[in-house]
């Protein structure tokens, strides 16, 4: 009796062990089998204050790259987002912008563009350096596109990375969204990225 008691209490360790294991199954979008831990960046919030790796840790994050100028995309993106945080509260969760046009977005611009979608999100640029290390911790591509009459426009990965509360990225959703479905899959996989006690 005691040692199915024992063989009891071990299988449903192993079987808990395994569930919390598990990958959660993304329907718009990519869960990493490997996840992958962001680089050292140095940026700049939408206050002046400086914004490091550092500050991924100990909440999960959706991490979105855009510009302020953007005519469709972005906003429609950050709507999104918005939506997707009111209906899918998840413990800690921060919503970051970060431009890929840090020429003309200042610390002040990012900061209303963000807020103007939600007044939580915060808003991040940097010396074109900085933004072009942050690009690349993200494995991000953004490219400036000229446009007649001296104005320029960004192309730019549409994506938003899931990153966890140990700053690793481990979801990638891809465009296009849906509120729904996007919200499904934060809450899927919340128990996977927020801080544990």
């Amino acid at each position: 009796m005691a040692i199915a008691a024992l063989c009891a209490a071990l299988a449903g360790f192993w079987l808990a062990r395994e569930l919390d294991s598990a990958a959660p199954q993304l329907t718009s979008g990519t869960w990493l089998s490997q996840p992958r831990p962001v680089a050292d960046f140095q940026l700049t919030d939408h206050l002046g204050r400086p914004f490091t790796a550092h500050e991924l840790h100990g909440k999960p994050s959706l991490v979105f790259f855009g510009f302020t100028h953007c005519p469709d995309v972005c906003p429609t993106t950050l709507a999104k987002l918005a939506q997707v945080k009111k209906v899918a509260p998840v413990a800690g969760l921060q919503v970051l912008f970060v431009t890929v046009d840090p020429q003309r977005d200042t610390p002040t611009a990012v900061g209303l563009y963000a807020h103007a979608f939600d007044p939580d999100f915060i808003g991040l640029t940097g010396d074109p350096k900085a933004v072009e290390k942050m690009l690349a911790a993200f494995a991000v591509t953004a490219m400036r596109v000229d446009l007649p009459g001296g104005d320029y426009t960004m192309d730019h990965s549409a994506v938003v990375f899931l990153v966890d509360a140990h700053a690793r990225i481990v979801g990638i959703f891809t465009p296009p969204f849906d509120t729904r479905r996007l919200a499904q899959d934060l809450l899927t996989a919340a128990p996977h990225v927020v801080a544990r006690s």
